[in-house]
């Protein structure tokens, strides 16, 4: 096979990228996976994965004004921070524009934001696939629920998903690792809610891909809560733990770092892409690598900007944008609001290591017979707690700082924060701004994206809500908040490339083939039709999964 040619190119190595070279390198073909940035080893390359907060300049603490100098748009969440700076993409090396404020944090690396995510994991419901079909926002997903259960399955048996079964149509089930438990005082409040509100919310476990137990040759959690940095153990799925290794294995998969992959090479003749430029990121020169079948796995955002950077006399607005919807229906999940109190009692009690997830709330607003004045739903993430004396402020330094540290504050506290479901709007989008490049010379994004009336409506009750259930268990000092949301925060980027039924109105087909381009996939966030209000990386993998399939088969029969 010649250098330049393969049978399938996969643009981007984070969920979604590694799981489309694993399956495609599976199934035997020789695969290309093309990342822009550097390449970081599994074990080796997580550097600060074993450092103790004083090990670092500044403990970890806040963002040195350095910091916030260099990264403007990371410096409005919590991404910036230093034991973590070397995982975020340089927001000056590779800027963006805003009309309306959108905080975009990305990871450019082998296994992208693999590494430092949530890892909470969840199924889409059987009304998620139907919910624009019936309340008329967005177009109808061209799948439902029964397409991808088997598919959810499988992304699960291999990823490694702990998680209790409950029984939920809201939340459905999956395959399962033993669940991690509920501390003593979620427990009881879980058992408050229930009873209080008569079976019809519920507080659980959250589903995170954790391991509880070894599997495929990764060790299972260690309870350190050190997942962002990278887990030299395999503890958690990531691209480097889990589907690199597998797909290396093959022998079939050639990984190329430092590849920004600038446009899909198209053929307008036999419709369909031959392959895709990039642009080397050391020595700035292009080359073009051929292809049976292209995978784009970028992330929502830069997979859409390859398809607009790929204009052609046929489609000026890029490839896939037939439909005028490429770039459109930007989503993301609204949050940032909820409530939080003390708990009374339990002074016996402690908590022991640190477990990696939280509790879970399931959405209950807008299913069965309730209704609201929004549509759509929401759930909550939290946990309860109980601190040391280290925040006082007489115990400060040396033998007193030590005897408090040894003595656990009077109080458990509790907490839920709402994650709300963002509505796919038309007007919500990003385009290419040519007039901005970044330090490659390419043009740059421009975002023009907000919340509206129906997640505002929302966002009063993920408040109230929260406030009513914690008082409901008994909770005292409840307070609701909101501390504000800018669009992107929940990075979760979704819907820019979206599936439908119809060409006049999607950028995919049902099976996230480009209506324009039969053979070019793409399964990451762009593919979303809508967003439910679960984390949404679960479905990439279940979607990658089925999409490489049915690439892979087409292939075969000569369809592609």
């Amino acid at each position: 096979m010649a250098d330049n040619q393969y049978d399938a190119i996969v643009v981007g190595s984070g969920i979604s990228g590694g799981w489309a070279a694993k399956e495609l390198t599976e199934k035997g073909l020789k695969v290309l996976l093309l990342e822009r940035g550097r390449d970081i080893k599994h074990i080796e390359g997580y550097v600060n994965a074993t450092k103790d907060s004083w090990e670092f300049p500044h403990r970890g603490l806040k963002p040195t004004q350095q910091m916030i100098n260099d990264y403007p748009a990371l410096k409005r969440d919590y991404p910036l921070n230093e034991i973590v700076l070397d995982l975020w993409a340089k927001d000056k090396e590779s800027p963006y524009t805003e009309t309306k404020p959108f905080s975009w944090f990305r990871g450019y690396h082998v296994g992208g934001r693999s590494l430092t995510w949530g890892r909470q994991s969840y199924r889409f419901n059987k009304w998620d696939f139907e919910a624009n079909l019936k309340d008329g926002f967005g177009t109808d997903w061209p799948i439902r629920y029964e397409d991808m259960a088997d598919w959810y399955s499988y992304a699960e048996r291999f990823a490694g998903i702990q998680g209790s079964l409950e029984g939920l149509e809201v939340l459905p089930d999956g395959d399962f690792m033993p669940a991690m438990e509920l501390n003593c005082v979620e427990k009881d409040v879980a058992a408050k809610i229930k009873n209080h509100f008569k079976g019809s919310r519920h507080m659980i476990i959250g589903r995170s891909a954790n391991l509880t137990q070894p599997h495929h040759d990764r060790t299972n959690c260690q309870y350190r809560n050190r997942c962002w940095r990278g887990c030299p153990f395999g503890g958690y799925f990531s691209t480097q733990s889990a589907t690199l290794p597998a797909a290396m294995k093959t022998g079939n998969l050639t990984l190329r770092p430092f590849s920004i992959v600038s446009k899909v090479l198209y053929n307008k003749d036999t419709k369909k892409a031959t392959g895709v430029e990039i642009v080397d990121t050391m020595d700035k020169k292009t080359y073009e690598f051929k292809a049976k079948i292209v995978f784009l796995c970028a992330s929502a955002f830069n997979s859409t900007w390859v398809l607009m950077n790929s204009a052609s006399d046929i489609w000026p607005e890029g490839l896939g944008s037939s439909s005028g919807e490429l770039g459109h229906n930007v989503m993301d999940h609204h949050f940032r609001c909820g409530a939080g109190g003390k708990v009374e009692g339990y002074s016996d009690k402690y908590v022991y290591g640190r477990r990696p997830t939280g509790v879970y709330v399931p959405r209950f607003r807008n299913i069965y017979e309730d209704k609201r004045d929004y549509v759509r739903g929401f759930g909550y993430q939290g946990s309860a707690s109980r601190g040391r004396g280290m925040e006082v402020a007489e115990f400060t330094i040396g033998a007193d700082l030590k005897n408090a540290l040894t003595e656990p504050t009077d109080n458990w506290n509790i907490g839920i924060m709402g994650f709300g479901e963002m509505l796919p709007y038309h007007d919500n989008k990003i385009t290419l701004n040519k007039d901005v490049k970044d330090a490659w010379g390419l043009p740059v994004l421009n975002m023009d994206v907000e919340i509206k009336e129906n997640e505002h409506k929302m966002r009063i009750d993920m408040m109230n809500d929260a406030k009513e259930m914690l008082e409901a268990a008994g909770v005292k000092d409840v307070n609701s908040y909101d501390h504000g949301y800018e669009v992107g925060m929940g990075i979760h980027e979704m819907g820019t490339a979206r599936m439908g039924r119809d060409p006049k109105s999607s950028v995919l087909n049902g099976n996230n083939q480009v209506w324009d381009a039969k053979n070019v996939f793409v399964t990451d966030g762009a593919c979303m039709t809508s967003a439910s209000c679960v984390n949404p990386s679960l479905t990439y993998m279940a979607m990658t999964a089925r999409a490489a399939d049915f690439a892979v088969s087409e292939l075969k029969k000569g369809n592609l």
